[in-house]
């Protein structure tokens, strides 16, 4: 068992959830498109940044804990 590599299992949950969260997403990498035009350097994608690892967080969760030893 000492032998065995560690997985984060976590990583691989958030891949399968993120199809289920991709309206957040694409709210986000339009926020990112939106700033990177911005000359002012004040506008920022925050929200929507928490938006979507909140909507994948909710997603794992209720796994998670079941795939852990």
């Amino acid at each position: 068992m000492a032998d065995e590599e560690l997985v984060d299992q976590k990583k691989y949950l958030e891949e399968s959830c993120q199809p289920k969260c991709v309206k957040p997403l694409i709210e986000y990498q339009a926020c990112v498109k939106r700033v990177e035009a911005d000359n002012n350097g004040e506008k920022h994608c925050t929200g929507q940044y928490f938006d979507y690892i909140s909507c994948v967080d909710k997603c794992v969760a209720p796994m998670l804990f079941g795939a852990l030893k």
